[in-house]
């Protein structure tokens, strides 16, 4: 049975005649998962809106139907609309703290939607729906648990309990924006087999705002991929990653790190283009791989490839016929790592008040050498980075570069020493001032550092910017004027104008689309070889690890339980904790993905 049914759907700015999206078709069943994939801009989170008749500020929605049940929720309404968002159709954030009121208890949030929708269900039933869907989602069901309230929930905990505000009356469609991002693998692991076996239980069509591919694989029936507005190819899971047609899908493919294989990454060149900005034709044809010049005049219409397999290009048909594209490249592994030890930590304790986080942790890191710490969420990898460079206070033991002891607090360390290690935070907005420009925050390490002069200080400006691939125009620009992988660049430009010896990138790539991912990667690898930077790489993402480092610590409760070479521990991992993670982490085929024709891009 179709539960929603999307015709000819058209969004725009504020009736500017400005298309956010552009003409978008699709239907879910019952009990079925679409996954909606693209990199930030191509409209994905618009899209999913729609579904509860809704539209971001300054958006509206000019044309088209969406239907929930047969029923068009386009044009209803303030009160029906409110009557349908949350019974009807439910929506489960990225960040849980959009939909949790931090001053009410866990209980008093679950009872208030049926306040509010279904008053009719009597007091009993309503508590054991409550209890109920709390075990269906992994999580205690007694009255302590309902007592809590959000703030003593962990992050997995507080994106579960999402999934039951948004299951707990039984919606006929879900929207989940995005629901596994920043979530360590393991959680991750948990939240999608949830959703899965709640979608399929209780017979509730899913859609699935995501960039991250592997999890779209693990989890989706069929899939949409959407650029620019507009979705340029969709089918079922095993269409889409085992015969790729679009370039567009190709080239996302070609993005993604595997656990299973070291990959060469491409970046696709280029940015998504904004909305007003678009080019005629395929929007995608300025950073196509397979371009030809009719792309950019084209009126373009699906062509069915395959037995629901549709794909918006004029290459379509030669694409869909041809043989597969060359398999994703691998990558060897560095042979040129340093003998000589620039970070020693050695049997490092710390403590968050009396709670002890790390125990005992020792490591090495060697130069033009990337070491990657993996774990869950809470396990104490960020608390031994800011440790290390010198932010968090609390802790004892040894931490040396170059056999010269660290200061437990940075402003006590010689300058040389905070120059050589760099840190490098998950979000570039806490190491960018959102009032000052681009050349503004990169000038004062130079000022600070170096003594620069200005005139030499501008040239060193510029310089950093290119190395990042960054126009030396940017310095003029504010963050906010900047894309989210300009930020990340930015970000490490910061930290590389100091000309450290060490880089610490703490989840760095966590937020970002597959492709600028991709980019930073390729990036920090050519910084590696061409500057002999060593990085100490923390991330709760074995995909990437596989890629980017040489060796990898894996921690479980502050304590290392497993190190060795990327190879050796991710294709024959000892400990049992290991062996949880990876078998965790959601994967597709490597050799579905391919290779664009065009040189690789940085």
């Amino acid at each position: 049975m179709t539960a929603v049914t999307v015709s000819g759907l058209r969004i725009d700015l504020d009736g500017r005649g400005v298309d956010v999206v552009d003409c978008v078709d699709f239907t879910i069943r019952a009990g079925e998962v679409l996954g909606l994939v693209g990199e930030s801009g191509s409209g994905k989170t618009t899209v999913g809106l729609a579904l509860l008749g809704d539209a971001r500020r300054g958006a509206r929605i000019v044309g088209g139907c969406v239907l929930i049940d047969g029923q068009d929720i386009v044009g209803l309404g303030p009160d029906e609309l409110t009557s349908l968002r949350g019974s009807t159709v439910a929506y489960v954030p990225q960040d849980p703290s959009m939909a949790l009121n931090p001053a009410l208890r866990l209980g008093t949030q679950l009872h208030e939607l049926f306040e509010f929708h279904q008053r009719e269900v009597p007091a009993g039933q309503r508590d054991e729906r409550i209890r109920t869907t709390l075990r269906e989602v992994g999580l205690d069901s007694d009255d302590a648990f309902l007592d809590r309230f959000p703030h003593q929930l962990s992050g997995g905990q507080q994106q579960r309990i999402t999934l039951a505000l948004a299951f707990v009356l039984r919606p006929r469609v879900i929207v989940l924006d995005e629901p596994t991002t920043g979530l360590d693998v393991t959680t991750q692991a948990l939240v999608l087999r949830t959703i899965r076996e709640l979608c399929a239980a209780h017979q509730v069509a899913a859609l699935y705002v995501t960039h991250d591919m592997a999890v779209v694989a693990d989890l989706a029936d069929r899939i949409l991929v959407m650029y620019a507005g507009r979705v340029v190819e969709s089918g079922a899971i095993t269409q889409i990653f085992d015969k790729p047609v679009h370039p567009y899908t190709r080239a996302l493919l070609a993005a993604v790190p595997v656990v299973s294989q070291r990959r060469e990454l491409v970046a696709i060149p280029g940015d998504t283009p904004s909305p007003g900005r678009r080019p005629t034709g395929c929007a995608f044809h300025p950073r196509c791989s397979e371009a030809v010049p009719e792309c950019a005049t084209a009126v373009l219409e699906p062509i069915e490839v395959g037995d629901g397999h549709s794909v918006r290009c004029i290459r379509a048909e030669p694409l869909a016929a041809g043989p597969a594209r060359a398999t994703a490249r691998t990558a060897a592994p560095r042979e040129d790592i340093g003998d000589d030890v620039l970070l020693r930590v050695s049997r490092l304790d710390a403590f968050h008040g009396k709670k002890q986080i790390l125990h005992d942790v020792s490591l090495d890191l060697a130069s033009r050498e990337c070491l990657a710490l993996v774990g869950e969420s809470g396990c104490g990898k960020t608390t031994l980075a800011r440790s290390i460079i010198g932010l968090h206070h609390k802790h004892s033991g040894g931490i040396l570069f170059r056999d010269n002891e660290m200061a437990i607090r940075a402003r006590d360390r010689p300058l040389a020493m905070r120059r050589a290690v760099q840190y490098i935070f998950q979000s570039p907005y806490n190491s960018l001032n959102p009032r000052r420009t681009i050349g503004e925050t990169l000038r004062e390490p130079l000022k600070v550092l170096f003594s620069m002069p200005t005139a030499k200080a501008t040239a060193a400006i510029s310089e950093t910017l290119e190395r990042v691939s960054l126009a030396p125009s940017m310095a003029s620009s504010y963050p906010n004027q900047l894309s989210g992988g300009e930020r990340q660049r930015v970000a490490i430009a910061r930290a590389l104008v100091c000309r450290p010896e060490v880089l610490i990138c703490d989840e760095i790539t966590s937020a970002l689309d597959v492709s600028v991912q991709a980019s930073i990667v390729r990036l920090l690898r050519r910084l590696q070889d061409e500057e002999g930077l060593a990085l100490l790489f923390v991330t709760h993402n074995l995909a990437l690890v596989r890629t980017v480092a040489d060796r990898v610590i894996a921690m479980r409760e502050g304590r290392l339980v497993e190190t060795g070479r990327v190879d050796d521990v991710l294709d024959r991992p000892r400990d049992p904790f290991t062996q949880k993670l990876i078998a965790a982490t959601p994967e597709f085929r490597a050799a579905s993905a391919p290779v664009p024709s065009r040189e690789d891009h940085s």
